[in-house]
C-alpha cells in the first residue's frame, strides 16, 4: 500500500469565515446539516466514540433529532455502547461530509431520553425495523447468520403487535464543545471551536 502516502486532494469548495459564525453552534450545525442533505448519501451518519478504562470505542450511528441544543440517536441499551455510556457519560460525536469537505466534532454528556420519546420514535419505524430491534441481542455472540434470519422470520410470522423492548431507546447528547472544520487549499483549513462556559458559548478560530 505504498501508494497511500502519495494520495492528495485539495479542498476548494467552501470556506468558513468569521462572518458565518453564529452566536451558538446549533444554528451553524443545522445549516451544515441542510447543505449536507443535498450533497451526501447519509448526511445524518455520525461516529459515536465512548471511552471506558482508557480504551476508546467508535461506531457509526444516525442522528434522529437536533432539538433544544441536544443531538438524539437510538440504540440498544445492552449493546457495548450502551454499557459504556452508562459507565462514562462523556462521549464524542463526529460528522464527516466528504462531498462538502467538512467535518464537525462534538463533545458532550449523554443521557437516555424519556420512555415516551423512545416510544414515539420506535412506533414510527417500519414494521421490519421494529421486529429487528426486538430480536437483536446487540453486541452478543451470534452462532450464524441463519440463526438471526430464522429468529426474524419467526417473529414476523407470529403476527404479534411489536412492542418497544425496555432495553431499546434513545440517547441525547448535550454538547459542551463543538468544533467546525472546513477543508481549504494547501491544508490551510478553517477551524472554529465553540466552548460552553456556564450558559454562554465562546468561539475561537484555531490553527489548522
Amino acid at each position: 500500500m505504498e501508494h497511500l502516502k502519495h494520495h492528495r486532494k485539495e479542498y476548494r469548495k467552501y470556506e468558513l469565515s468569521e462572518a458565518q459564525i453564529t452566536p451558538t453552534p446549533f444554528d451553524l450545525l443545522a445549516n451544515w446539516l441542510l447543505e449536507a442533505e443535498r450533497a451526501e448519501a447519509e448526511h445524518t451518519a455520525m461516529v459515536l466514540s465512548t471511552t471506558v478504562d482508557n480504551i476508546p470505542s467508535s461506531r457509526v450511528v444516525l442522528l434522529k433529532e437536533l432539538k433544544e441544543e441536544k443531538l438524539v440517536f437510538f440504540t440498544n441499551y445492552h449493546s457495548r455502547k450502551g454499557r459504556e455510556m452508562l459507565e462514562n457519560h462523556v462521549v464524542c460525536l463526529n460528522f464527516f461530509w466528504p462531498n462538502c469537505e467538512r467535518q464537525v466534532r462534538i463533545v458532550g454528556n449523554v443521557q437516555p431520553v424519556s420512555a415516551q420519546e423512545s416510544d414515539e420514535y420506535f412506533y414510527s419505524r417500519p414494521h421490519e425495523s421494529q421486529i429487528g430491534a426486538m430480536i437483536s441481542k446487540q453486541s452478543s455472540y451470534l452462532e450464524s447468520r441463519e440463526q438471526l434470519e430464522q429468529e426474524f422470520e419467526n417473529a414476523m410470522r407470529s403476527n404479534l403487535k411489536p412492542q418497544r423492548p425496555e432495553h431499546w431507546g434513545g440517547y441525547a447528547v448535550s454538547p459542551f464543545e463543538i468544533e467546525f472544520w472546513q477543508g481549504r487549499p494547501s491544508r490551510l483549513h478553517d477551524r472554529f471551536r465553540y466552548t460552553k462556559i456556564e450558559d454562554q458559548w465562546e468561539v475561537h478560530r484555531l490553527y489548522p
